[in-house]
């Protein structure tokens, strides 16, 4: 499927993988970046980790769409509205992608924005899946 790549002088990452290499015989997915509302464009609710789990939830179930499952992930870049807020609530952050995607954790970028296109959006999550054929 895909090799973490993690140079065996580095520290450990913790949460995310410095670098996949997957195999692309498989099917390559690419997912738009999705924020923190339901399938019907509608936010229930307004707290950060809260709008993280449901743009999780977004992309896992748009990933299922194409049969792929969260260990498909290779990448994944975040954009987040207030990083301050990110780092004082990562035990829940955490909580939340685990308890989505799992133990999964593939190629990460997180980029502090000063807003995103919609108002009540904190975050939005983008990725890539290789699903094996």
């Amino acid at each position: 499927m895909h090799d973490i790549l993690h140079p065996a002088s580095w520290k450990k990452a913790s949460g995310y993988a410095n670098g996949i290499a997957a195999d692309n015989s498989g099917k390559t997915v690419y997912l738009g970046g999705h924020i923190g509302w339901n399938g019907q464009q509608e936010f229930e609710t307004d707290d950060f980790v809260g709008q993280v789990r449901q743009a999780l939830q977004n992309v896992a179930d748009v990933l299922a769409e194409a049969g792929g499952k969260p260990e498909h992930l290779v990448r994944l870049t975040w954009y987040i509205t207030d990083k301050k807020e990110y780092l004082s609530r990562l035990r829940e952050v955490g909580e939340a992608y685990r308890a989505v995607l799992g133990r999964n954790f593939p190629a990460m970028t997180m980029v502090q924005v000063v807003a995103l296109v919609e108002d009540r959006a904190k975050v939005e999550i983008e990725g890539t899946a290789v699903i094996p054929a």
